[in-house]
């Protein structure tokens, strides 16, 4: 059993996407809790889309957040302490083997969750109680050396950074490194991951804190969905900047395929298979 946290803004195809590799992808059970992040298109259709996940039961939770209510912060920040402090109030937090963040842009590949489960296990058994983070290699990991050992028998490396579109984390990782200062992240559309690279850095002294499995455990489509984060950070001074993250386009590319058929054409781009 563990937890995801998924963050939204826009992009509602590639999202879909995401939670249906999510369900059919995943050997074990799972907890689905949405932050939808100041959407601005296709919006009745996010709130159908949606609804319909609730009625069958297929989502924990979903929030709709607005600039105000994510306090005009970087908003997967907020939301991610908003999941955080929610979980902190599960009388049962010690059961989920760890927690998903996710950006909706990921496509998990088929059983990514056992091994996650099974590296964790194996963090622990060997007593590397300064790892925070597992994802895979490279998925933006530097300073990467080897590890020590193979994890869920698997070549691994031990670093610093990493993006954290996707990170797995230990059930007590906010009581661990704790909850993001939104008042350094005031107007601020990116530092999710840098703000908590600090932190891990600090409470590490500034040893290692993320492991990079050598599997394939997702397929990052930014670049076919789109970026909200660069777009907004790039072209923040543009009148017309919130149009330019509807990303038109992008959405009928991707929509107009079945599951299979956007994931049989990811898994065969190169660029997306290599680079993250």
């Amino acid at each position: 059993m563990y937890k995801v946290f998924l963050t939204v803004r826009n992009r509602l195809s590639i999202t879909k996407k995401c939670i249906h590799a999510l369900y059919k992808h995943s050997d074990s059970k799972f907890q689905l809790y949405v932050y939808n992040n100041s959407t601005n298109h296709l919006i009745d259709e996010h709130f159908e889309y949606f609804r319909d996940l609730y009625k069958k039961n297929l989502i924990s939770q979903i929030t709709f957040n607005t600039d105000e209510s994510t306090f005009h912060a970087f908003s997967k920040a907020s939301s991610c302490n908003f999941f955080g402090l929610h979980h902190e109030q599960d009388p049962n937090k010690s059961i989920y083997d760890f927690l998903l963040f996710i950006d909706n842009d990921i496509i998990v590949t088929k059983g990514f969750d056992s091994i996650l489960s099974q590296a964790w296990k194996d963090v622990k058994h060997h007593k590397m109680n300064y790892i925070h983070v597992i994802g895979q290699c490279p998925g933006g990991i530097k300073q990467a050396k080897v590890s020590p050992h193979q994890i869920a028998k698997r070549d691994a490396y031990i670093g610093k950074l990493g993006g954290s579109g996707f990170w797995s984390v230990k059930n007590t990782f906010f009581v661990d490194i704790g909850f993001l200062d939104l008042n350094t992240l005031v107007n601020a559309n990116k530092k999710h991951d840098q703000s908590y690279w600090n932190l891990m850095d600090r409470k590490n002294n500034g040893k290692e804190y993320i492991l990079g499995l050598q599997e394939k455990l997702c397929l990052h489509t930014g670049k076919i969905a789109g970026s909200i984060c660069n777009t907004l950070t790039k072209k923040k001074k543009d009148k017309h900047v919130l149009d330019l993250i509807k990303f038109k386009d992008q959405e009928k590319f991707i929509d107009k395929m079945t599951f299979d058929e956007f994931y049989n054409h990811i898994k065969h781009d190169k660029e997306i298979t290599k680079n993250w």
